[in-house]
């Protein structure tokens, strides 16, 4: 095991409070992208030469006791008993483990001899950045929300650039809390943790979804819906045909979209249920559904309907909600209704629920045209309309693929249908019908055995049923390594006697966990498996194979994402934030972004104390740890098998305070 990385007196490294704020501009990356420049700050030739003087001493002194302590241990395997040759691997292992320590001793203090050789920690945003949220339109930045009036909607697009790219470190608010943990969270909430202007306190707008008090915000069960959010999932269950909402897996419903979810009371009370709920709305500059969802531990992204298909395959959700969601569904010739169906599985549910539905709102000839339009889209896609019931109505999609071809009118079917498009320009056809994935929701496996996924499952994407069980079973293993190192202990060097353990973290610990690079989402299996209290947003960059699909046929949730770009989600929203290979994938990519820039994005989304892992080759692993010394955060190299040319870097982001 390495010893614990630099930091500064503070244990954290940070510079004290109240000091002058600056931007930090980083040099170019590298070719790659990955450990590149990182703005070393103008010293003289001479320190140059020293620190090349030094180094080169390294590589002298490192090779002098490579050959001695080949050369020794060659003198154990001279011997003839399994005793000798175990003695032998222990020494070579032990020297390998003195060489390494000497080497890094050695290039810590090339380092201070060299004098300003080591990379300049990122400076500390102004305050207006505490709820930066890059691609997207930052309202407070340009104008004050109280001079648009009351009822402006504003349209947000994700619009990425890589020019104008913020390098310095979004803080938290002052009176920022270390969040509660989950099951406390999903009642209540610390009020100055998400951004909430007076204005809309005013109006009166978020009453009947929340309460606030002194200090915090907290969400009764009937909050959000006027007949109690228990008795609303009751109702769509028997809508549905079912008994009650106890029986939507037994129904085959596992993960549901929930568009504009309010403050994710019903994703809340579906979870409790065994349903896994994505909430999707725009991005708000304060009174954020997205923010304080995930402040109360649900799953939640930035994300529209507007002019691009959302960041999902097709043919991955079992149900889409809709509760007085503001989407014109009867506009653009019902390409918003064309997006859900893509999105739905065969056999599932479309639940709209709006004024426009009831008899008093239909009694408006106006309110009737759009009523009759969205009935007759729904018909061309081959929807039916299982039951009306208030303002609440359930549509079922086919799972007949002949349909399409009797209907009289409707959308085509898609030409060019890829499977996960990544913001494309929403497509006015049916997709999917030509997958393998074409399997009606009852016909599925359902929950929980879904996520282990039988050979016959495995062979529509492609993944041998060997390689996905040594890959269960690899994750396993590895998540009980993991969970042991989640405290602040690893970062020292304590005296242990023999026998003492480290207290394991509690199984609360951590709640929102996005995993950078999900593969088979088979961390995700893990924890689960563990009985961790914790969900997943499994994500799939965009130059990786994309398994996004098994990930949802498997039950679970995650987006496709480029990581050079921002991830659609607001600032300190994730508990742990997981890579495995990431960097090497990046590596393998040329003329890209460079590893601060993305490990700057990481920093953003994690939450104060929250906790880096990161696996991957040990020269990655050790560039990233002269980066991540720059964000401030305490971080620490770990050896994982003696045969592995794999490292793991554990980092824990410090609570920073201006």
């Amino acid at each position: 095991m390495s010893r614990p990385l630099y930091r500064g007196a503070s244990g954290i490294g940070g510079k004290p409070a109240g000091t002058e704020e600056a931007y930090y501009n980083p040099k170019e990356p590298s070719e790659n992208g990955i450990g590149g420049g990182f703005g070393r700050g103008c010293g003289a030739r001479k320190r140059h030469l020293a620190a090349a003087a030094v180094k080169i001493g390294v590589l002298v002194l490192a090779a002098a006791a490579l050959v001695g302590s080949v050369a020794w241990a060659g003198t154990l395997y001279a011997g003839r008993g399994a005793a000798a040759r175990a003695a032998a691997a222990a020494a070579h292992r032990g020297y390998r483990r003195l060489q390494e320590q000497l080497v890094t001793d050695l290039l810590d203090i090339g380092e201070l001899t060299g004098g300003g050789v080591r990379a300049k920690e990122a400076e500390v945003c102004p305050p207006e950045y505490e709820n930066y949220v890059p691609c997207y339109y930052n309202v407070t930045d340009a104008v004050d929300v109280s001079d648009l009036g009351g009822g402006v909607v504003i349209s947000y697009e994700r619009q990425c650039t890589r020019d104008g790219r913020v390098t310095c470190l979004v803080t938290p608010p002052r009176t920022y809390r270390i969040p509660l943990r989950w099951p406390s969270s999903k009642g209540f909430i610390w009020k100055d943790n998400v951004r909430i202007s007076g204005q809309e306190f005013s109006s009166g707008s978020l009453f009947k979804r929340m309460m606030v008090e002194e200090d915090q915000i907290s969400f009764p069960s009937d909050a959000h819906m006027a007949d109690g959010v228990e008795d609303y999932a009751h109702q769509i269950a028997e809508m549905i045909g079912l008994r009650n909402e106890f029986n939507f897996n037994e129904a085959g419903i596992r993960t549901v979209l929930d568009i504009e979810c309010g403050f994710g009371t019903f994703g809340t009370h579906l979870f409790e249920r065994d349903l896994l709920t994505m909430c999707i709305a725009n991005y708000e500059p304060s009174g954020s559904q997205v923010q304080i969802t995930l402040e109360r531990g649900i799953p939640a992204m930035i994300g529209s309907f507007a002019t691009k298909q959302l960041p999902y395959p097709y043919l991955s959700f079992d149900m889409v909600h809709c509760a007085k969601c503001n989407i014109e569904w009867d506009k653009n010739d019902g390409i918003f209704l064309v997006e859900v169906n893509r999105l739905l599985r065969p056999d599932g549910y479309f639940v709209w629920t709006s004024n426009l539905n009831t008899h008093r709102a239909l009694r408006d000839k106006e309110n009737q045209k759009k009523w009759t339009a969205i009935r007759d889209f729904a018909e061309g896609l081959c929807w039916e309309m299982l039951s009306q019931q208030d303002e609440t109505i359930v549509w079922k999609k086919t799972n007949k693929r002949d349909c399409y071809t009797s209907r009289k009118s409707g959308p085509e079917l898609c030409s060019h249908d890829p499977e996960s498009p990544y913001y494309q320009p929403l497509n006015p056809c049916i997709s999917g019908t030509r997958s393998q994935r074409w399997i009606p929701i009852e016909h599925r496996t359902t929950w929980p055995s879904q996520a282990r996924q039988n050979s016959t499952e495995l062979d529509i994407h492609g993944v041998h049923s060997e390689v996905f069980a040594d890959d269960t079973s690899s994750w396993d293993s590895t998540v009980q390594n993991y969970w042991s190192l989640l405290s602040p202990l690893i970062f020292s060097d304590h005296p242990k006697r023999p026998g003492d353990e480290d207290p394991q973290p509690p199984f609360n610990m951590l709640r929102n966990v996005l995993d950078m690079n999900a593969h088979f989402g088979g961390f995700n299996a893990a924890l689960l498996k563990a009985g961790k209290s914790v969900w997943v947003m499994n994500v799939v960059p965009t130059n990786a194979p994309n398994h996004l699909p098994l990930i949802f046929d498997r039950g679970f949730i995650g987006v496709q994402h480029d990581w050079c770009e921002a991830f659609p989600t607001y600032p300190r929203t994730y508990d742990m934030v997981h890579a495995d290979g990431l960097l090497s994938l990046e590596k393998s990519q040329k003329h890209r972004c460079s590893t601060l820039d993305i490990f700057l994005e990481v920093d953003r989304i994690l939450r104060p104390e929250g906790w880096v892992i990161i696996r991957d080759t040990a020269p990655l692993i050790e560039a990233a740890r002269s980066v991540v010394t720059q964000l401030r955060w305490d971080a620490r190299i770990l050896d994982l098998d003696i045969a592995s040319d794999e490292k793991l870097l554990v980092c824990q982001k410090p609570f920073l305070r201006k």
